[in-house]
């Protein structure tokens, strides 16, 4: 028996959760209402699918401990799925959505087979020679990729075309993705994939298949970044090769460490943060990843965890101190 003490804060804690999802809906959803313009909808729009990738990033990275190159192979094939099967067949919109998802949890399997039998750096930079490999065919296939040229006019039914419709088609979908990403990382295989992550040995030691749960959590972690690119593909209309570069998976990295890796909203923190301030600051200057580097000399020193992992420590004292009665 838990002492009532301790039921009392796991009950306050189970609020804050509460109402951080309350507060992400509640704001995301107001923002096509007081944006000044559509192009204000468009860059939340962005954030929102950003927010997505970034999270499901952390899955591996935060909470498995696997640091991943290549995740943006995975973007790439989502959004590669809805180019090409939306110009070159009749499929509908929510089918190539569907097939983008299964074609990363596939690639995911067949890829996870050969990176998860190594650990550390050498599991980093396999999955980076994964990701380039294929940035480098999708690059050089110009008969079903369009190579350099990627793809462009993809067409959306019309039901779609709004930039506004196409927002809260994103938001639900987003909303729906990362719940079911929380409610994974606080089952007992987000328990067991946390337990591999601070110690390993000790956890293959009581008889868990540790290999088992690791390709898992990399199926997982594939299929809702294959998502959040179909997702991406949709609201641009037009993809490129580079989306597979290492560089995207460096900027969602980039992300989860601003935001907070240890925190699930972390990572959310981090794409709003750097997709606005490469928003506001590029439009004045060219040298916007000057204050990008000073953003995250920043972080390093005053937050050490993240913006929402150092925040979080403190919002459960205050909890645990004020929120909590004998």
């Amino acid at each position: 028996m838990k002492p009532a003490n301790e039921n009392n804060v796991f009950k306050e804690l189970s609020r804050v959760w509460a109402y951080k999802w309350l507060v992400f809906l509640l704001i995301f959803s107001v923002i096509p209402i007081l944006a000044p313009s559509k192009y204000q909808v468009h860059l939340a729009n962005e954030v929102l699918i950003m927010s997505l990738f970034a999270v499901s990033f952390n899955l591996l990275f935060g909470y498995t401990g696997m640091l991943s190159f290549g995740q943006a192979a995975f973007y790439g094939i989502g959004a590669y799925s809805i180019g090409i099967l939306m110009t070159k067949t009749n499929c509908s919109f929510s089918t190539a959505i569907i097939i983008g998802i299964v074609l990363s949890a596939i690639v995911a399997l067949l890829l996870g087979f050969l990176c998860i039998r190594v650990k550390g750096v050498f599991f980093t930079m396999l999955s980076l020679a994964f990701g380039q490999l294929f940035w480098g065919v999708v690059s050089k296939w110009y008969q079903f990729t369009g190579g350099d040229n990627g793809i462009q006019g993809i067409s959306l039914p019309d039901f779609f075309m709004s930039a506004y419709t196409y927002y809260y088609f994103s938001l639900i979908i987003i909303f729906i993705s990362l719940y079911l990403c929380s409610r994974i990382v606080r089952s007992p295989f987000g328990c067991i994939i946390k337990c591999i992550c601070k110690n390993p040995e000790r956890t293959e030691f009581i008889g868990i298949r540790i290999k088992r749960y690791q390709l898992g959590i990399y199926i997982i972690s594939a299929s809702f970044t294959g998502l959040a690119g179909a997702l991406f593909a949709g609201y641009e209309r037009s993809i490129h090769p580079n989306l597979m570069l290492w560089t995207k998976s460096g900027e969602v990295i980039l992300m989860s460490i601003t935001g907070g890796f240890s925190s699930f909203f972390g990572p959310i923190f981090g794409a709003a943060l750097i997709l606005v301030i490469e928003d506001v600051i590029g439009a004045r200057t060219q040298f916007w990843e000057i204050c990008i580097g000073g953003v995250m000399l920043l972080v390093v020193l005053l937050f050490p965890n993240g913006i929402a992992g150092s925040g979080y420590p403190y919002l459960v004292k205050i909890w645990r101190k004020f929120g909590v009665r004998n």
